[in-house]
């Protein structure tokens, strides 16, 4: 903090702003206490693709593809969303609480991750 004239104070902040679920978002340095929030565009993207696996599974569609065109979606952004369902237990706790670390967006996850629960842990959480 600096006195500039005697009736200003200028105070720095170290910040930088990323793009994260669409939103803007602040992104504080490394070591600066952190409150979570959770990303909403990530849940509902778990929430789908545990809603159409139940689906496939009770055998209400037949297919994805079929899935897919009642959904009005395309059938590999389906595979690609239902791949979530694939994340461990408590990856999918830590994403629902607003616990998940800032590299772990829906864009990265769509673009694929290890199907071993250990991997993810290590990708995502250390």
């Amino acid at each position: 903090m600096t006195r500039a004239t005697p009736d200003t104070i200028t105070i720095r902040v170290p910040f930088h702003i990323t793009k994260r679920g669409g939103r803007k978002e602040v992104q504080l340095p490394d070591g600066a206490p952190v409150q979570r929030r959770t990303d909403s565009t990530l849940i509902k993207a778990l929430a789908r693709a545990f809603r159409w696996k139940r689906m496939l599974e009770s055998g209400e569609f037949a297919t994805i593809a079929e899935l897919a065109e009642r959904e009005g979606i395309a059938p590999s952004y389906m595979t690609r969303v239902l791949r979530l369902t694939l994340l461990a237990p408590d990856t999918v706790e830590s994403i629902l609480e607003g616990r998940q670390g800032p590299e772990v967006t829906l864009r990265r996850l769509l673009q694929g991750f290890p199907v071993e629960w250990e991997g993810q842990r290590l990708r995502f959480f250390l």
